[in-house]
């Protein structure tokens, strides 16, 4: 179940129902799920694909062009491969004026202090700054991500905030990371922003 906050920001960010959306690494397909019920028309994709989700890679997906209203990619990018060609084929799918709505987790502001929280919290004895190093090692940093998509879309300002506590989701360590984050203690590893197709 995508958390709460993260739930209400997706909403407020996409055009009104019934529009069409693709979800972007949908997972398990409850997001899409929501926004189902919330009356929108969605094509969930995500490579492994589940009962309501459709197995296919986004630089695979057919579809007509300029067919859906707008996308939401819910901690799904810094995954995408390849991803300047993946968000190619993402912007030939999208009418233009249409929002991409992102919230991503972004490695660079990752830091052993948010590793070693995160860890503690999972009882994991790997060394944070190993952590890191895994971490960045495979993943796109949002600044990589806003690059690759800057070609076709008008690029939001990033908006930090929590969401280490979402890694897997634990609601009640949500006050915990927004307190250390608002004293220094922490650094906001949370990214959201919209960008809109031209």
């Amino acid at each position: 179940m995508p958390a709460p906050d993260a739930l209400a920001y997706v909403r407020a960010a996409l055009p009104p129902p019934p529009a069409r959306i693709l979800e972007i690494g949908a997972g398990d397909g409850e997001l899409a799920a929501l926004l189902r019920t919330a009356g929108y028309d969605v094509t969930a994709i995500d490579p492994k694909g589940s009962d309501a989700v459709l197995p296919v890679a986004l630089i695979d997906l057919d579809a007509p062009p300029r067919s859906f209203d707008a996308a939401v990619a819910m901690v799904s990018l810094h995954h995408v491969v390849p991803l300047g060609h993946s968000l190619r084929r993402l912007s030939e799918v999208l009418r233009h004026g249409a929002r991409l709505v992102i919230d991503e987790f972004d490695v660079d502001a990752l830091d052993e202090r948010a590793s070693a929280w995160w860890l503690d919290q999972h009882d994991n004895p790997k060394h944070p700054a190993d952590h890191v190093a895994e971490m960045r090692e495979h993943l796109y940093s949002v600044g990589h991500i806003r690059d690759e998509l800057a070609p076709w879309f008008d690029l939001g300002e990033p908006v930090p905030g929590a969401y280490l506590y979402r890694w897997p989701l634990r609601p009640e360590l949500r006050d915990e990371e927004e307190r250390l984050i608002a004293t220094g203690e922490l650094p906001a590893v949370g990214r959201r922003f919209v960008a809109i197709r031209r």
